[in-house]
C-alpha cells in the first residue's frame, strides 16, 4: 500500500509537454519564432491599452471593451508561450502537476473571457448601429462595468469547475501531453479512471458558455445589417459597417481558428497536427488583434500616434 501511494505521488509530481516536434534542430527556429510572436503580442497590445487611456475621445464603451480585450489577450499568451520558451530553453519538457492544472484553469478563464467580451463588444455594436439616439443611456458607465464583471465571473467559475473535476481523476501511465501547454482534453484523454462526467461536462460548458456568446453575436449582426440596408444612401451603409469591420474580422479570426482546430482534430488522428492547428487559436488572434484595431480603426491610428510622438518627452 505504501509503494502504490508513493507511485501515485511520484505520477502526480509531472507532466511533459511534447510540444510542436521532436527534431532538436527546429528548437533554435521555434524558441526565436514563439519568442517573436510573445513580444509582438505583448507590445501591440499593451500599446492599445495606453492609447486608450491616454486620449479622451477613446474613453467610450466600445473602447473600454477593447482594452479589457487587449488585457485579455496579454494574460492568455503568457499563460501559455513564456513555459514553453522556458522548456525550449531547458532543453526539458516537464511541467509540474500543480503547474499543469494551474495553466488548464487560467487557459480556460482567459480563453472564456475573451469569448465573453467579443459578444458584449457585439452588443455594444448593435446598439450603436440599430439605436443610435438611446445609445449613450443604454450603453452606460454602469452595464459596461456589469457586462465585464458578468464576463470574468462566468469565466472564473467554468474554469474552476473544469479543474475541480480534473482534480478528482487519477493518472496512472505516461503523463505525455502531445502539445505545448496543458490542454484539457489532452490531461483528461491521460487519465486512467472514469472521465465519462468530465467529457459531458466538456461539451455541456461547451454549448451552454460558448452557443450563448455566439448567438448573441449572430443575433447582433443580424440585425446590424438588418437596419443598414434599410439606409439609403450608399455612403451612409458603408460608414455603418465600417463601425464594426474591426469587431467582425476579430470575431472571425476567433472563431474561425476554434472551428478549424476542431475540424482538424476530427479529421486527423495526428496529436502533431492537433498541437500545430491549436497555435492558430491560442497565439495568433491574439497577436493579430492589436493589428487589426489600429490598421482599421482612425480613431485608433491617431490616439496610437500621439502616444509615440510623445514618449519621447516622457522619456
Amino acid at each position: 500500500m505504501r509503494l502504490k501511494n508513493q507511485t501515485k505521488f511520484l505520477v502526480h509530481e509531472e507532466f511533459l509537454l511534447l510540444g510542436l516536434t521532436d527534431d532538436p534542430e527546429l528548437q533554435p527556429f521555434l524558441f526565436c519564432l514563439f519568442l517573436s510572436m510573445y513580444l509582438v503580442t505583448i507590445l501591440g497590445n499593451l500599446l492599445i491599452i495606453l492609447a486608450i487611456s491616454s486620449d479622451s475621445h477613446l474613453h467610450t464603451p466600445m473602447y473600454f471593451f477593447l482594452s479589457n480585450l487587449s488585457f485579455t489577450d496579454i494574460c492568455l499568451s503568457t499563460t501559455t508561450i513564456p513555459k514553453m520558451l522556458v522548456n525550449i530553453q531547458a532543453q526539458s519538457q516537464s511541467i509540474t502537476y500543480r503547474g499543469c492544472l494551474t495553466q488548464v484553469g487560467f487557459v480556460l478563464a482567459f480563453g472564456g473571457f475573451e469569448n465573453f467580451l467579443l459578444a458584449a463588444m457585439a452588443y455594444d455594436r448593435y446598439v450603436a448601429i440599430c439605436h443610435p439616439l438611446r445609445y449613450t443611456v443604454i450603453m452606460n458607465p454602469q452595464l459596461c462595468v456589469l457586462l465585464i464583471l458578468l464576463s470574468l465571473f462566468f469565466s472564473v467559475v467554468v474554469a474552476l469547475l473544469h479543474s475541480l473535476m480534473v482534480l478528482r481523476l487519477s493518472f496512472c501511465k505516461d503523463l505525455e501531453i502531445p502539445h505545448f501547454f496543458c490542454e484539457l482534453a489532452q490531461v483528461i484523454k491521460l487519465a486512467c479512471s472514469d472521465t465519462l462526467i468530465n467529457n459531458i461536462l466538456i461539451y455541456f460548458v461547451a454549448s451552454l458558455f460558448g452557443g450563448i456568446p455566439l448567438s448573441g453575436i449572430i443575433f447582433s449582426y443580424t440585425q446590424i445589417v438588418s437596419s443598414v440596408l434599410r439606409v439609403p444612401s450608399a455612403g451612409g451603409k458603408l460608414k455603418a459597417f465600417s463601425t464594426c469591420g474591426s469587431h467582425l474580422s476579430v470575431v472571425s479570426l476567433f472563431y474561425g481558428t476554434v472551428v478549424g482546430v476542431y475540424i482538424s482534430s476530427v479529421v486527423t488522428d495526428s496529436s502533431k497536427k492537433t498541437a500545430v492547428a491549436s497555435v492558430m487559436y491560442v497565439v495568433v488572434p491574439q497577436m493579430m488583434n492589436p493589428f487589426i484595431y489600429s490598421l482599421r480603426n482612425r480613431d485608433m491610428k491617431g490616439a496610437l500616434r500621439k502616444l509615440i510622438n510623445g514618449m519621447p518627452s516622457l522619456l
